[in-house]
């Protein structure tokens, strides 16, 4: 039978494109080992298949400039070793995976690649409270708005409840310390996430912490912030929670309060109407980030790394 040579698998030219595709598809939902064994084939090969077909997933996707940018980074190996990641949040997928750390100079690199003219198009840019990446922002797009994300601002507050479950521990003797013990995802997770024994063990540990109680309905309270569509009207909600927090004896909460004040104005800009982004799809994407680190495990390629970020949210060819 007569094979079909592939343009973009000039590495490979003994696979039809129809068997190419469909094992690049597979490994979107499958690790390379898993497809391997499903298909009699080596390692290398399916790895250097999938690679190609990425490649080609990214070619047709082209490099359309972004107006509203959302700047994470990721944790790529043991030893606080990072990389930056730059997703279009309108078009709804990353378009940048690089960088060395976590530096000024890193993300500068993603500017200095997409280019001046399509950097000062930039309106918005969404990241977390980390200075280097908004000193970049402000030097490379200095007309872009700041947005801190809701994402990260609740991590640091869960952050704080946390230290909070961690010395009621620490404070407690005998049968009071047994409802808080192995509860920490209970505590920090949504109710409505939560399983059904989930959420009485929940109940029980709040019936019986009161200290607890009142940090974790000051946690749940604080999501309210992002309802609000006036900066005045989210200013006064917060102050009065900051405000609430005074005869609790919840220091953690007290420190986290004053990293919202320091950092108010990229917090509040999600009040402004032309700020208002899917932030739903920057955590879906930071879940779906950690899945495919997972799948690549033992593997060092970066570049196989990159093109399988970048590709995550493309649709399939």
């Amino acid at each position: 039978m007569k094979q079909e040579k592939l343009s973009f698998l000039a590495d490979s030219p003994f696979y039809t494109k129809r068997f190419a595709f469909y094992i690049g598809k597979r490994c979107s939902t499958s690790t390379i080992k898993d497809v391997a064994k499903e298909f009699h084939l080596d390692r290398r090969a399916v790895k250097e298949l999938e690679t190609q077909y990425m490649r080609e997933k990214l070619r047709r996707a082209g490099n359309p400039g972004p107006k509203v940018i959302g700047i994470d980074e990721i944790s790529i190996r043991k030893g606080h070793t990072y990389r930056i990641v730059v997703s279009d949040l309108e078009r709804r997928r990353p378009i940048w995976f690089g960088g060395e750390d976590r530096s000024e100079e890193s993300l500068n690199g993603f500017f200095d690649e997409l280019g001046l003219k399509k950097a000062h198009k930039i309106r918005l840019a969404v990241m977390d409270m980390w200075k280097p990446f908004e000193k970049s922002t402000r030097q490379k797009a200095p007309q872009a708005a700041i947005l801190y994300d809701k994402f990260h601002i609740i991590r640091h507050l869960n952050e704080a409840l946390d230290k909070i479950r961690k010395s009621e521990y620490a404070r407690l003797t005998g049968k009071d310390r047994k409802f808080i013990k192995g509860q920490k995802y209970t505590l920090l997770s949504h109710r409505e996430n939560l399983t059904t024994d989930g959420r009485r063990s929940l109940k029980t540990l709040l019936t019986a912490n009161k200290r607890l109680n009142t940090a974790y309905i000051l946690k749940e309270e604080f999501g309210q912030l992002w309802d609000y569509q006036s900066e005045a009207w989210a200013r006064k909600f917060f102050d009065n929670w900051k405000a609430s927090l005074k005869w609790q004896r919840l220091k953690p909460y007290e420190k986290f309060a004053k990293m919202v004040e320091r950092h108010w104005d990229g917090i509040a800009a999600f009040c402004k109407p032309e700020n208002k982004v899917a932030l739903g799809f920057v955590e879906g994407l930071n879940n779906k980030i950690r899945v495919i680190q997972r799948r690549s495990y033992g593997l060092r390629d970066e570049e196989y790394l990159r093109l399988k970020i970048l590709t995550s949210m493309l649709p399939e060819i």
